[in-house]
């Protein structure tokens, strides 16, 4: 354009000299003297750019023609620009005059277009306007090709995504976890319906849909058109089809889908529709708004990778559909799968063994924070969410007393039990300088906060006299009292300041997944929430994981991995590595240690003792439930009371835990089970993570009837 412009004024030129030359050498002419035309046209044209890149469309509007004006409503003309940017996913736009030739009372004007596309890059359009000068002013004469040139006789921008299929999820073996498979699609041709009554009937009955629902898909459809009514699996397709397919109007067609195996679900994740609320943040990184996407898992986490990047071609079509002009193309970035550190086969067998009781187990490696298993129950089928969810099985979900969404592994939170003793029993030796000779004499029964505030141990006859280890081992419950009263005595926040040492009262970091942070009360969370201060009976409770305090399964393999492993505290990991794409590397997530346990070799040494002891001690709490097991297990039981509230609802027993890791002197594996309102943690828990640890190790073995020993 400004060649044209460069060569008109140079035509001019011309033209002006040849005429003088032809001219005689008697005295010219004046020449006429010229309307005056106040103002540059070039600031309106200045002025109209400046306020596309601000998306001032009334601005813009406002410095058009009279005669543009008059044939384009300013609703239509600010719609024009939106729906093009919306198409074309125009994010910013950035406009550039070129050059710019007036004459008389009309001008020229070049200018140059960089609109930054989210789907599509940069796309750079060299344009040009015409500006009139009407009813005393200069206006922009406007037409939809002031944003592309091929814009003209009705034609239309249109966008033609393209995205690759979304990459699976494996196993750390590259066992699928969720991968792509196939589902059948049935759908009305209403031109080809003979027996309406006979067709909605039937649909009705196979895919569970209101009769009136099914019909009103079809209703204002050509009668051509397939209209897709519902999707279902292959096998309900083969167990349907001759029944269906004989109905006229009744189709079929296959398509590629998200398929689960039903293992995991809570690591896997599911996917789900974009929010609302989130739309605007996911159309700037180039979905278009109507995908599904990771809403929970590694489904989630991996979301950029596993969706690969999209891509697509802008074009300029007739309204008919056919191409005008192909204004930009660019092709999809392949997708990449992830691989978690999930062993799907131990996660199988992990499942299998906690079945239907309500709880979780985590399997997890101390030498890193790989989590091997976590299995949850209730569970549910992330089947369900493929190809989107309806609103009836969702609200299901949700209302589900059982709360089968919820990870409990991360999210679930209990009161810790004796397995909290592990930390009481930390804080005394670093806090109080006690030593692993320093006894105590259990009677059964303590009265350090006076006769009418006595407290039993488990034990109702007393461990007698006992050590701190042994303590440990036994999980004397009279020995804790005393140490989290001398706590208390020597600073009430001591002990909630190792629990959050141990990583207790925080998020694990778990990346990608949700997490409750649980509780680690002290005086200043009591006065806040229960308007009270801090009292010693508080801190007797808090030593035997009693009281306010709550804590994940997850939270609790963490610290047990960090005491196995030496004292480092791991962020836990499910994401192994991502896959390499043409143009990418593979992905290795590295381990990370995120701190250490503020405690000595001599107290860990103690604490690990203690543990071993549970297992193998005649006074340990678990000795019955790992004999005859051929690996050294270091663990602890736990027992915890729940709240009145949650008993009356859910049933008396306490909630049953078992943390444990194997082999003692070499740990490899550290398993941590909990069994909602089962009871003793020797009597459930800690048979079930035997079970676990078999599995692990490849052994054959049953385990022991159990009836109970200690918490």
């Amino acid at each position: 354009m400004v060649r044209r412009i460069l060569l008109l004024l140079v035509v001019l030129t011309l033209i002006a000299g040849g005429l003088s030359s032809c001219q005689d050498n008697s005295t010219p002419s004046p020449p006429p003297t010229p309307t005056p035309v106040p103002g540059r046209a070039e600031e309106v044209a200045e002025a109209f750019l400046a306020a596309w890149e601000r998306n001032d469309y009334g601005l813009m509007y406002s410095l058009l023609t009279p005669t543009s004006q008059g044939t384009v409503t300013q609703d239509s003309f600010a719609h024009t620009y939106q729906a093009i940017a919306a198409e074309a996913t125009i994010t910013r736009v950035q406009a550039q005059l070129r050059a710019a030739l007036q004459e008389g009372k009309q001008a020229q004007v070049a200018y140059a277009v960089t609109m930054d596309t989210a789907l599509l890059g940069p796309l750079d359009v060299e344009n040009e306007m015409t500006l009139r000068y009407e009813d005393g002013r200069w206006g922009v004469v406007w037409s939809p090709q002031l944003i592309f040139r091929e814009l003209t006789a009705g034609n239309l921008v249109h966008f033609t995504p393209r995205a690759p299929s979304r990459a699976n999820i494996y196993d750390r073996n590259g066992l699928g976890l969720a991968v792509e498979g196939t589902m059948v699609t049935v759908g009305v041709v209403p031109g080809q319906i003979e027996d309406e009554g006979t067709l909605l009937a039937e649909l009705s009955r196979v895919l569970g849909l209101d009769k009136a629902a099914i019909q009103a898909k079809y209703a204002d459809a050509r009668p051509d058109w397939f209209v897709p009514i519902a999707d279902i699996s292959v096998e309900q397709s083969q167990a349907h089809y001759a029944t269906l397919s004989a109905i006229p109007g009744v189709a079929f067609r296959e398509k590629t889908v998200r398929a689960y195996n039903g293992i995991a679900p809570h690591v896997v994740g599911y996917l789900g529709a974009i929010p609302a609320e989130e739309l605007s943040k996911w159309q700037e990184l180039g979905y278009s708004g109507d995908e599904l996407i990771g809403r929970s898992g590694l489904e989630r986490w991996g979301e950029p990778y596993l969706a690969g990047g999209r891509g697509g071609t802008l074009s300029v079509v007739t309204p008919q559909g056919d191409v005008i002009a192909v204004l930009k193309d660019r092709p999809a970035v392949a997708s990449r799968s992830v691989y978690s550190t999930l062993d799907r086969e131990l996660q199988r067998k992990v499942e299998e063994l906690l079945g239907q009781r309500p709880g979780a187990v985590v399997v997890m490696d101390p030498r890193n924070g790989q989590i091997l298993a976590m299995a949850s129950y209730p569970r549910f089928d992330p089947n369900l969410f493929v190809g989107g969810i309806s609103e009836e099985r969702w609200q299901a979900l949700i209302n589900d007393p059982g709360r089968p969404l919820l990870n409990r592994a991360t999210q679930g939170t209990y009161p810790p039990g004796s397995v909290f003793k592990i930390v009481t029993l930390a804080a005394a030796m670093e806090g109080l300088g006690l030593t692993r000779q320093f006894t105590f004499n259990c009677t059964g029964w303590w009265t350090g906060l006076g006769p009418e505030w006595g407290k039993p141990c488990w034990l109702r006859s007393g461990h007698g006299v006992i050590d701190l280890v042994t303590a440990l081992t036994a999980s004397c419950d009279y020995s804790f009292y005393e140490m989290g009263l001398l706590l208390d005595g020597m600073d009430p926040l001591l002990l909630p300041d190792y629990a959050r040492a141990f990583g207790l009262g925080a998020p694990t970091g778990l990346d990608g997944f949700d997490e409750s942070p649980g509780l680690v009360p002290d005086n200043d969370w009591k006065l806040q929430t229960l308007g009270e201060g801090w009292a010693p009976g508080d801190s007797v409770n808090l030593a035997i994981g009693q009281g306010y305090l709550l804590v994940t399964p997850l939270q609790v393999a963490r610290m047990m991995a960090a005491v196995a492993n030496g004292g480092t505290l791991y962020r836990p990991q499910l994401a192994l590595k991502v896959a390499a794409g043409p143009d990418s590397p593979e992905l290795i997530v590295e381990p990370e240690a995120m701190g250490q346990l503020p405690i000595s070799e001599d107290t860990l040494a103690a604490i690990q003792e203690g543990l071993a002891g549970v297992t193998t001690s005649r006074r340990g709490t678990a000795t019955h439930v790992f004999a005859g097991f051929p690996i050294p297990v270091a663990g602890k039981t736990g027992t915890a009371q729940v709240a009145e509230l949650e008993s009356e609802q859910q049933g008396t027993e306490p909630h049953s835990w078992f943390a444990a890791y194997a082999p003692v002197n070499d740990p490899q594996v550290v398993v941590v089970a909990i069994v909602e309102h089962a009871g003793e943690g020797s009597r459930t828990a800690a048979p079930l993570v035997r079970q676990v640890l078999a599995a692990y190790f490849g052994i054959e073995d049953t385990p022991p009837t159990v009836q109970g020993q200690g918490d």
